[in-house]
């Protein structure tokens, strides 16, 4: 009868998956003396992999002798005597424990082993220089680094798993192909979660003591969590958040194997980085803020002490790339590398092949504006270069005067769209992003939409106080791209067609959010933690604010209402306190009918005093007041909800999806402690 370590190694190769390529590889040296060295970070299959080695070795009739660093007293008598005749292959796991050892292991113990021996040693780390420097060793060596699956073995190990289909893309997309996280999304697939992020995996402690095992000290943790805030980190950049220990941490964040280098500076391997953060905002969201808007700074540092336009560009191209594989947004999460495009000014010998890319894909009409705006601003383009310097795409920003109207129906129509809001004052700005194209993907995914979005980027990091508007009027696909600008402040306003073909107009008020109360947004957005006055407001003071503003929804006392500074706010259209009047009636028409009805007659539509209105509703006052605290505490959770972006993350869109009819165990709460209160 089989053991139960039979069932158990049957049930594992049966969902094994992919590594045809390391599996090639053993096969080749197997039957041969020599050293397989397999490595690659925590929880990416390196065990499950000596499992199938172990399995065809046997297959071959030799005999596979497991070691597991794990369950060894460290020391010389630890390892295995194999006898001269044995037919084997010795499989050692988890190496980075035996280290300490390696030199002995290296000069004394596999010389000691049969000639016929194979050895396959698995661990976190590459083998060391001692290793490479010996050329009898470089020659007996075969060197594997394990890395993530690739994207048809993970959508294979979920079809195995009998994962719902539909769930395949998003769990590839969290887990990044690595093993161990596409595994443990599975099980919380299994117990009835459908994980949007890492942060809705249960046991995500777990896992990431899996992938960075013992950190030395909170500084040390300090360390990697700024690693996994910033784009890349020099030493520079790390004493600017961490302090003047840097150089010891940097030093230590550059020996861990989860952590790569580049020409820029230290950066973790994705799932690492994602897992780091995830971890940080649910352990400690008010220190995972700090550090955020610190990093903000530093970033925005960065870019404005860098000379050269193509320079602040490359490192936009990557922070646009690496927040846009994180993004749930389909128009950003798309962006690619850039391939070694680059973007430069306009040359005349462009213009030809410029109005040829306009002609293609948007048709003669867009063609000639294209050509006007290139010999009325030829500063306003850039052309998005191969490595050879041939044009393979543009875009323009024109700063709109009222001189240049009648010419072009999109610059009418986003300068008529400032111009309803008052005019212009000596000296404003109004920047409209009106052309991109790329030679061959018109304006789906290239390497030229990712530099278009990365000059955008960069465009409102370097905003000065003389912008009065930034208008954004270059794409056709408004489905596509109107919930990517508007989370970042931009709404849709307007459109205009040109050939046939109608365009959305997106537009940002600086002259209501200035430059350094949209970075506070920005902050709040990302955070979860609404900006108010450069502070963010608690989820008590959220509701506590709510409150005061039905009280004084029809006195002038609304004006000073701290939600009068709140993101959603901001972001509406109109004077601020009459914004505020419509999102509290937008939300309480989303409430159940009875609290909705509630709600208006004793705020939206007062009817007299609050005895009345009970009356009119034939409820008791006490009851009246229950019911009243309950749909006030609904209303200030789908209010926070809008705020903080939990409603688009949990619904598809934004302040759409309408108030929960289920309260929240912290809207029960601040009902209850409200719960007799003149409201």
């Amino acid at each position: 009868m089989p053991s139960l370590g039979h069932t158990l190694r049957e049930l594992r190769r049966w969902s094994f998956t992919g590594r045809d390529e390391e599996v090639a590889v053993f096969r080749e040296v197997l039957g041969g003396p020599g050293v397989l060295f397999v490595h690659g970070p925590g929880g990416v299959g390196k065990s499950a992999l000596l499992d199938v080695f172990a399995g065809i070795a046997a297959e071959k009739g030799l005999d596979p002798v497991r070691v597991d660093a794990r369950h060894l007293t460290l020391g010389r008598e630890a390892l295995p005597v194999l006898a001269d005749d044995a037919a084997a292959v010795l499989l050692v796991d988890t190496y980075e424990l035996l280290e300490p050892v390696d030199d002995w292991i290296r000069e004394h113990y596999l010389p000691s082993l049969p000639a016929s021996c194979l050895v396959v040693i698995a661990g976190r780390r590459a083998p060391g220089p001692r290793w490479r420097a010996d050329p009898a060793w470089r020659t007996m060596m075969r060197v594997v680094a394990l890395g993530n699956l690739a994207e048809r073995d993970g959508l294979a190990y979920l079809s195995a798993q009998n994962v719902p289909a539909e769930l395949h893309e998003g769990l590839l997309k969290i887990s990044r192909g690595h093993p161990l996280t596409l595994s443990m999304l599975v099980d919380a697939v299994r117990r009835g979660v459908e994980p949007l992020s890492l942060s809705d995996l249960p046991g995500l402690g777990a896992l990431l003591t899996q992938l960075i095992g013992e950190v030395p000290s909170s500084r040390h943790r300090t360390a990697l969590e700024v690693c996994a805030l910033l784009l890349v980190t020099t030493e520079d950049l790390l004493r600017s958040m961490t302090g003047d220990d840097a150089g010891e941490l940097f030093a230590w964040l550059r020996t861990q194997v989860f952590v790569d280098e580049s020409p820029y500076g230290l950066y973790p391997h994705d799932v690492v980085r994602d897992a780091l953060i995830a971890d940080l905002r649910w352990r400690d969201p008010g220190r995972y803020s700090d550090l955020y808007r610190r990093k903000l700074a530093v970033f925005h540092g960065q870019v404005r002490a860098m000379a050269k336009e193509r320079e602040r560009l490359e490192l936009m191209v990557m922070t646009v790339v690496l927040n846009g594989a994180r993004s749930p947004f389909a128009a950003l999460a798309s962006l690619p590398p850039t391939m070694r495009a680059y973007a430069d000014g306009l040359h005349d010998a462009d213009r030809a092949p410029i109005i040829a890319m306009a002609e293609r894909w948007q048709g003669h009409e867009q063609a000639e504006l294209v050509a006007h705006w290139m010999r009325c601003r030829p500063g306003a383009f850039r052309v998005f270069r191969t490595e050879t310097g041939e044009p393979r795409g543009f875009g323009a920003c024109l700063d709109l005067t009222e001189a240049d109207l009648g010419v072009d129906p999109g610059a009418d129509a986003m300068w008529e769209h400032a111009s309803t809001f008052g005019s212009l004052r000596a000296g404003e700005r109004v920047r409209a992003w009106r052309f991109f194209l790329d030679r061959d993907h018109g304006q789906r995914p290239s390497p030229s939409l990712t530099l278009f979005v990365a000059w955008q980027m960069l465009d409102i990091i370097l905003i000065g106080d003389d912008t009065a508007w930034s208008l954004v009027g270059a794409f056709g696909d408004g489905d596509l791209w109107t919930p990517a600008l508007d989370s970042i402040g931009f709404r849709a306003v307007a459109g205009y067609t040109v050939g046939g073909a109608r365009f959305p107009v997106f537009a940002h008020n600086w002259r209501r959010t200035g430059p350094a109360e949209y970075m506070e947004l920005l902050h709040a957005d990302q955070t979860g933690r609404p900006a108010v006055g450069g502070t963010a407001l608690s989820r008590p003071e959220f509701t506590d604010a709510v409150r005061s503003a039905l009280r004084t929804l029809h006195t002038p006392e609304l004006r000073t209402n701290p939600l009068l500074r709140s993101r959603m706010v901001l972001r509406a259209e109109g004077a601020p306190a009459e914004a505020l009047r419509e999102l509290l009636t937008d939300a309480a028409a989303a409430l159940k009918p009875e609290l909705s009805a509630l709600i208006d007659r004793t705020f939206l539509r007062p009817t007299g005093a609050q005895e009345r209105v009970a009356a009119s509703l034939h409820l008791s006052f006490n009851t009246y007041r229950r019911h009243r605290d309950k749909a006030v505490a609904q209303l200030a959770e789908s209010l926070w909800e809008r705020e903080t972006g939990q409603g688009f993350r949990a619904n598809g869109s934004e302040g759409d999806s309408g108030a929960s009819t289920r309260s929240s165990p912290a809207a029960i709460a601040t009902a209850r402690s409200h719960s007799g209160s003149d409201v």
